[in-house]
């Protein structure tokens, strides 16, 4: 199947946002975290364990689990979920390589584990959460988390928590610390807000009402760029009495500058509201977010057995009735 343009370049800037999301989860966890003992969430958090307690060094054992578990998410879940997984693994890998280097000898925030803590979270979360909004990820739990949620009816965000407690609690088998634990709680709720923030902001979408005896020539242009359609909805003007057309359009926040600048160019006296929104699902926005209904374990009757079992329990309700 052949990609389009606009397709191609969809495709070339999620794998550059990508990348630049794996140099900032590199930044965090190497320079803020590592150096300090602090553990973070996910394949990371067990690559930092294994360093700490035998001196393995992080991107061997984060690309050795990360490879058995890619290999058994093919078999599972299909090379088309893990080709950008696959992508930021080895950037993530190659960073911290490439990361460690370039700081040896230097050690931030030596005697302040709490900023650390707070810095390498947001570099951490933030590198998550814009890897997740171009349909990246660091691999690891996500790929555990997808497994299981493909066979059982348990949320994504459940397991993913669960696990990272389990990872970050492990760290006082080697330190017998437990301020280093909580310091690893701190990352994991700091990092857990910056996901939700990033994709929050990327995904925003905002709505417009527009009043304009122009609604023609603005409808028109917002529909060669950005590229978002119009609803033209008839209104009537209380106080003066008129009736007028009034414009309803849907676009991501990021494309509310060019909507603006397309309504002051052509009727700068339109009036304009706008307002974010929760959600918008549809073509050209997000997809609908509906659970599937796990299917049922019993037989499933063709249409005759299921004529002939209406027909059987028909029979034993008159009976009853006739009794």
């Amino acid at each position: 199947m052949t990609l389009s343009k606009k397709q191609t370049i969809n495709e070339i800037r999620d794998y550059v946002m990508i990348g630049i999301a794996m140099v900032s989860y590199s930044i965090g966890w190497n320079i803020f975290l590592l150096p300090n003992s602090i553990a973070t969430g996910g394949v990371p958090g067990i690559a930092s364990v294994l360093f700490w307690g035998t001196g393995i060094p992080v991107q061997l054992s984060y690309f050795a689990i990360n490879a058995v578990l890619l290999l058994i998410a093919l078999k599972i879940l299909g090379f088309k979920f893990c080709i950008k997984t696959i992508f930021g693994v080895i950037v993530l890998t190659t960073m911290t390589t490439v990361v460690q280097e370039a700081t040896a000898g230097s050690h931030l925030l030596r005697d302040q584990p709490f900023m650390a803590s707070i810095i390498g979270a947001i570099f951490c979360g933030s590198g998550i959460g814009l890897g997740l909004a171009f349909r990246g990820s660091t691999g690891g739990t996500d790929i555990v988390a997808a497994i299981i949620n493909k066979y059982r009816d348990i949320s994504l965000g459940r397991i993913i928590m669960l696990i990272d407690i389990v990872i970050i609690s492990s760290t006082y088998l080697v330190f017998q610390d437990w301020e280093k634990v909580i310091y690893g709680y701190v990352v994991l709720l700091v990092t857990s807000f910056c996901v939700d923030q990033v994709v929050q902001s990327m995904q925003r979408s905002v709505q417009f009402f527009i009043i304009s005896s122009k609604y023609k020539e603005i409808a028109s242009k917002i529909a060669v760029f950005p590229h978002r359609g119009s609803t033209v909805i008839e209104a009537h003007g209380f106080y003066t009495g008129h009736d007028v057309k009034m414009l309803f359009v849907m676009a991501k926040r990021r494309e509310s500058s060019v909507i603006f600048s397309i309504i002051n160019e052509i009727d700068p006296k339109a009036f304009v509201t706008q307002s974010n929104v929760i959600g918008v699902y549809g073509e050209g926005f997000d997809k609908f977010k509906v659970r599937q209904p796990r299917q049922s374990r019993a037989k499933i009757l063709s249409p005759e057995q299921q004529i002939a079992l209406n027909g059987e329990l028909k029979g034993e309700r008159e009976q009853e009735h006739n009794v």
